[in-house]
């Protein structure tokens, strides 16, 4: 059998779990992994939304963190990334056709592997564009999903060299040509710490260099246009006021104030509409909260299982009143 998961030196696999693929609507493979808490008596089980161009190893941390409380974890590799298989012939271009996919691989995930392999009640964690995409399924989930923790949801752009507005417009030109499988540049970036958004804690961030390093195909370059062009579209649609009503999940939005990539302004102006979710500012962060400082980890975990019921009840009294 081929190997599903990758460990590094300094990032091993978990243990007692299970690994795999499920199949999608569309005939698509996409690799999963179940990873079970050595206590008898599960608290429940959290699923795991990545953000773009992530990858199940990058959570191996996090995963640990959540089953070591009693939680069962499941994710799997979105379509077009990680270890799931790529969409166009170019490897390295993060595309999709239509965000919806996002949406019924979500949906089948839960019913092929979720429902059937692991413990009640369910709790998400979403980040980046995962917060985007659970936010947009949210209203269909409310049967299935207790609560939702949203990492820095993708429902803004900063930090890039052209504005929201002119790369909305570029995308949507080349879309419109036919051309929406092309990215907008052909610039691969190689990763620097001295200039990074996504966290300030270098120990962190070489680990993750390290597996792009040693595993990259399991990395993407820059979104194509449609791809663009489809996040843009559930940004406008999940933002509105119509959408946030009809979402009854509770839900928190863990925001970290000094965000490179999702401005944290879109995130606060999230809860104002947001009658189900509330703010949590991790004040001095950056985007990838799961992989900063434990100054900063230790916030946005403490506010999560102070939220989740049950997973760390005695230790979080004075924070539980961030999901009330």
């Amino acid at each position: 059998m081929d190997q599903v998961l990758y460990s590094t030196p300094d990032n091993p696999a978990p243990e007692n779990r299970t690994e795999g693929f499920f199949e999608t609507h569309d005939g698509h493979r996409l690799r999963y992994a179940v990873f079970r808490a050595s206590a008898q008596i599960a608290k429940g089980t959290v699923v795991i939304i990545h953000g773009r161009n992530e990858y199940i190893e990058k959570y191996f941390e996090t995963i640990r963190d959540l089953t070591a409380k009693g939680l069962w974890v499941a994710t799997f590799d979105m379509r077009g990334q990680g270890g799931s298989p790529r969409l166009l012939k170019r490897r390295n271009h993060g595309h999709i056709r239509r965000f919806a996919d996002y949406e019924r691989d979500l949906d089948t995930f839960l019913e092929k592997v979720v429902l059937p392999d692991t413990r009640l009640p369910f709790y998400l964690l979403a980040h980046s564009t995962g917060g985007l995409i659970a936010l947009s399924a949210a209203p269909y989930l409310t049967t299935r999903i207790d609560r939702m923790v949203l990492s820095a949801p993708f429902i803004g752009l900063t930090g890039q060299a052209a504005s929201p507005r002119v790369i909305r417009t570029l995308a949507g030109t080349l879309n419109a040509l036919g051309l929406g499988f092309l990215p907008l540049t052909s610039k691969l970036k190689e990763p620097d710490f001295r200039d990074n958004p996504l966290t300030s804690d270098e120990t962190r961030f070489e680990r993750n260099v390290a597996m792009m390093k040693a595993h990259p195909e399991l990395t993407l370059g820059p979104p194509t246009a449609r791809w663009l062009i489809e996040a843009f579209r559930t940004m406008d649609r999940v933002t509105s006021p119509y959408h946030l009503f009809s979402i009854t999940i509770p839900t928190i939005v863990i925001a970290p104030t000094r965000d490179g990539v999702v401005p944290y302004t879109a995130q606060e102006r999230l809860s104002r509409y947001f009658r189900a979710g509330q703010l949590v500012p991790i004040n001095g962060a950056r985007h990838e909260i799961f992989q900063e400082r434990d100054t900063y980890r230790a916030a946005a975990l403490a506010a999560f299982h102070a939220f989740i019921p049950g997973s760390d009840a005695e230790e979080n009294r004075e924070v539980a009143a961030l999901g009330t």
